[in-house]
């Protein structure tokens, strides 16, 4: 992921162009029985669901009342608070994973006839749906719950559990009929395919492209790898790449200016708000209250939030992204490159979480106002695209992409293991994983 972890952007639209961004007829699948107010339910939901995707989930239910030519009177006759929006709305996306889940192991069971490559697409594509049409939760899901509402709190932590059941056991049918390699840990792999495939509802991961393009081509990376030939886990880690990425690794030590203790004290309590709740829905109040400090005090201290997060996020900025340079002007292969890069995002992840979640916010189609100090996208995909044109040219890596910026986008994404995945097998396990779903494929191949 950018990757990320998913144990996941214009506000004023009329309501025919809201419902049509999300094309989302499903929303209304749920819902109480056809009828005037049953409708106005849904098109304030459909219409919630496309304000708070791109504009972040502070936005205001006049914001929502807006967006869907209502007065806010008319919006409290159908949901008594914001919080009741988002609770409906996550429950929604839940109820839509469910029954994805609930049909592919129906057919699991049956025994499906198609290869596990068609079934695992076809999966993988009912999913990648799912998250676009619920946006807004699927950004939920990343973060504590944006409210204390403890229903909502719960909510935004519960796993997809069914999708991941029938990931697994298509897994299981693949590797029972000699498609997929033994040597794989298949629950984990189910919840990196399930999170990869939850990925492509962030508007810079999909871009412009349709979710079933990206979704199928998630899935012919990691089916069959990146690579030309399957490198070995020896080769790979006598790299030149691997080595630079191991030097600026080991360089990543402590260099907090610990001479103000009280403002070093409030960047690492605003670090672990920020990861915690998101930028967005963190309050200089949340700071100072989890720091034992009044406002005005830490007004004084960092000023304004935005220049508290400017601080954070600068430093962890220069590390990535310098990483990022001194890797791929080295003169290994785009293979070796590609690994190398994995190998730092894992190492960034596990040493800088928070920051790490932070950067987020930064994924929606229209992201918060303060320019993201951290991670240009945009420098990060022209790197990617001239390192693969450069492996293409050298039939260093194979892949059938219908556009040079899809996949360097979708590779990106995949790049960042989830969290929860790292936290359960650590570094150099989760490096073995990027390296099968990445560059060698889960797949037995046959030449």
């Amino acid at each position: 992921m950018t990757g990320a972890d998913a144990r996941g952007r214009n506000t004023r639209r009329s309501r025919p162009a809201a419902n049509k961004a999300q094309g989302g007829k499903r929303l209304a699948a749920v819902t109480n029985p056809p009828s005037v107010d049953a409708t106005r339910r849904t098109e304030i939901l459909q219409t919630a669901n496309s304000v708070f995707a791109t504009s972040g989930l502070r936005s205001s239910l006049q914001q929502i009342a807006d967006a869907a030519g209502i007065l806010a009177g008319s919006l409290y006759h159908h949901f008594e608070s914001k919080e009741a929006i988002l609770v409906e709305l996550i429950r929604l996306y839940h109820a839509d994973l469910d029954r994805i889940g609930d049909v592919a192991l129906a057919r699991v069971d049956d025994a499906d006839p198609r290869p596990v490559a068609e079934q695992l697409t076809a999966l993988g594509r009912a999913i990648a749906r799912c998250a676009v049409e619920h946006r807004a939760a699927l950004q939920m899901s990343f973060f504590e719950g944006p409210s204390n509402d403890p229903e909502l709190r719960e909510l935004t932590t519960l796993a997809p559990s069914k999708i991941q059941a029938a990931m697994l056991q298509t897994l299981r049918a693949g590797r029972w009929s000699g498609e997929i390699r033994s040597d794989v840990d298949l629950p984990t792999l189910a919840d990196r395919l399930c999170q990869s495939m939850l990925h492509v509802g962030l508007d810079v991961i999909r871009h412009n492209a349709a979710s079933d393009d990206v979704a199928a081509l998630k899935c012919r990376i990691a089916l069959h790898g990146l690579a030309a030939t399957a490198p070995l886990d020896a080769d790979l880690d006598r790299s030149h790449a691997f080595t630079a990425a191991q030097e600026i690794i080991d360089s990543w030590v402590d260099t907090e200016d610990d001479t103000d203790l009280k403002a070093a004290h409030l960047r690492a309590v605003a670090r672990a708000e920020f990861g915690r709740r998101g930028y967005e829905m963190t309050t200089i109040r949340d700071i100072a209250s989890a720091a034992g400090l009044g406002t005005g005090t830490v007004y004084r201290i960092i000023g304004s939030k935005d220049e508290l997060l400017m601080s954070i996020m600068l430093e962890f900025g220069h590390k990535v992204g310098g990483g990022w340079a001194a890797i791929v002007r080295t003169d290994s292969t785009t293979v070796e490159k590609l690994d190398a890069l994995s190998w730092l995002n894992i190492n960034a992840l596990d040493q800088f979480p928070d920051e790490f979640r932070i950067q987020l916010a930064w994924l929606r189609q229209s992201p918060p106002d303060s320019a993201n100090p951290a991670w240009s996208f945009a420098t990060r995909i022209r790197q990617m695209k001239a390192l693969l044109s450069e492996g293409l040219r050298a039939d260093d890596i194979r892949v059938d992409s219908p556009t040079a910026d899809m996949l360097s986008r979708c590779i990106i994404g995949e790049q960042w293991i989830p969290e929860n995945i790292l936290q359960e097998i650590g570094t150099r396990n989760a490096l073995i994983l990027a390296r099968d779903t990445t560059l060698r494929g889960i797949t037995i191949r046959t030449k």
